[in-house]
């Protein structure tokens, strides 16, 4: 955990904490007393941010304004119900594979599926672009102009979105390529195995950027706060989507119905994990 406290000018002292090069939570405290404590996951999510006048014992929330509290229920509404709506039909995907029905059906409930993840994590990136920013003085929040895009790497909300949504987009491929039939062992890692894994690890970095600008570079279980139960869901998912992943390439022989037996099962537990946290989403919004 990063925690670095410097002067800001004037008689206000800025105190940064974050993880590596990324600061999660900055605390302004001015001259005349005036204490404002900026998070990026709370100014993403809530369009908040909290003020504590001197001698003040309890904090004021001081919001966005309408507009860009409205844009940020919206896409947070959209990113909610559609990872609920493709974690439940993975969920589905995984049961009609254990119960061997048609493989066509599979896969078209896949990646059904997968357009909503691909939905949803572009709506989580949106979110991030489009959140307000701190203004001069660093007690208020100040709108930003609608974007379809941006390129801000050193932003960890941005960072951890960005790849959010790669990974959804590498999850299409595999599932656009397991409508193939016939393939070789190869052929099947080639073009079905490897974009599955990747999208995985893509998941797993997301969901441990996530955490960390959560808990700001530290370690622990935040019982009470929402966000860390959101992160710490989508990573056990992305935990599982992995171990499904690395048993499902296999080559012939006795072992082949367990492996698969178990990256089924390992597919639905991780598609459950996201519906979870995509109905706990629901409630963590202005």
């Amino acid at each position: 955990m990063r925690h670095d406290e410097e002067p800001a000018g004037r008689g206000t002292r800025e105190l940064a904490e974050g993880a590596g090069p990324f600061t999660t939570r900055l605390t302004r405290r001015g001259a005349g007393g005036l204490e404002a404590v900026w998070e990026s996951r709370r100014v993403r999510k809530l369009g908040a941010l909290t003020v504590r006048a001197a001698h003040e014992a309890e904090a004021v929330v001081r919001s966005a304004d309408a507009p860009t509290l409205n844009r940020l229920r919206v896409l947070n509404g959209i990113a909610a119900v559609t990872f609920t709506l493709g974690g439940l039909l993975f969920a589905a995907g995984a049961g009609l594979a254990m119960a061997d029905a048609d493989p066509t059906a599979v896969s078209v409930t896949y990646f059904t599926g997968g357009l909503f993840f691909n939905s949803g994590g572009y709506a989580s990136l949106l979110q991030a672009i489009n959140a307000p920013r701190r203004a001069e003085g660093g007690d208020r929040l100040e709108p930003v102009a609608w974007r379809w895009w941006s390129y801000e790497p050193m932003r960890i909300d941005w960072l951890g979105t960005f790849l959010l949504f790669a990974g959804t987009l590498v999850f299409g491929i595999n599932l656009l390529d397991s409508f193939l039939q016939g393939l070789s062992t190869q052929q099947a890692a080639r073009l079905v195995w490897a974009p599955d894994v990747i999208g995985c690890v893509l998941f797993l970095i997301s969901g441990q950027l996530a955490l960390a600008e959560v808990c700001h570079g530290r370690t622990g279980v935040l019982a009470h706060e929402l966000g860390w139960w959101i992160t710490t869901v989508n990573l056990a998912g992305s935990a599982f989507f992995m171990i499904a992943a690395l048993t499902s390439l296999v080559t012939p022989g006795a072992d082949v119905p367990v492996a698969l037996a178990v990256s089924d099962a390992g597919t639905m537990a991780g598609a459950l994990c996201f519906a979870a946290a995509g109905v706990l989403q629901w409630f963590e919004h202005p």
